[in-house]
């Protein structure tokens, strides 16, 4: 037997269309894609992250010369919440990244790592993640969880 699956997202021809509350997320990951450490790549990927009582986590790719010991800006910016903010939930996520290695008009999708760890997080805390990704040229792509992309994860029901 043969099933389909079908997703919902939101498109946008710039972020600028998003709501107002939602512009101070997107120049936070801005500004950690600046401070992000990618000497090797050269692909500055910044993530901010939304939590339940306000708060803004930022986070930003780390690479490291004995790859693959760096680490993902979504992860940086969710395991820094989780270990600091552990009772908080996650809202939103914003991904976006500077440079040459995903065209300019097209989406900065999490890697797989990154996907299963947004599904353990919207486990653990029973509840959704809003992710907002970020293209260069402010194309803005809109899912309501991660199992929008992420359909079969690890462990995680």
């Amino acid at each position: 037997m043969k099933k389909q699956l079908k997703i919902d997202y939101e498109w946008l021809d710039h972020w600028k269309e998003l709501p107002d509350s939602e512009y101070i997320l997107i120049e936070k990951a801005y500004e950690a894609s600046k401070d992000a450490y990618a000497p090797y790549s050269n692909f500055k990927v910044g993530a901010a992250v939304l939590l339940a009582d306000g708060t803004i986590v930022k986070g930003n790719n780390q690479e490291n010369i004995a790859y693959p010991s760096g680490l993902c800006a979504e992860r940086v910016a969710l395991f820094y919440a989780g270990a600091n903010y552990p009772n908080t939930a996650v809202k939103t996520i914003v991904v976006l990244a500077q440079g040459d290695l995903v065209a300019v008009d097209e989406c900065v999708s999490p890697c797989g790592s990154c996907r299963q760890v947004i599904a353990e997080s919207e486990s653990r805390q029973q509840e959704a993640i809003r992710i907002i990704l970020v293209a260069q040229d402010g194309k803005t792509w809109i899912f309501d969880s991660i199992k929008d992309i992420l359909v079969f994860p690890f462990g995680v029901k």
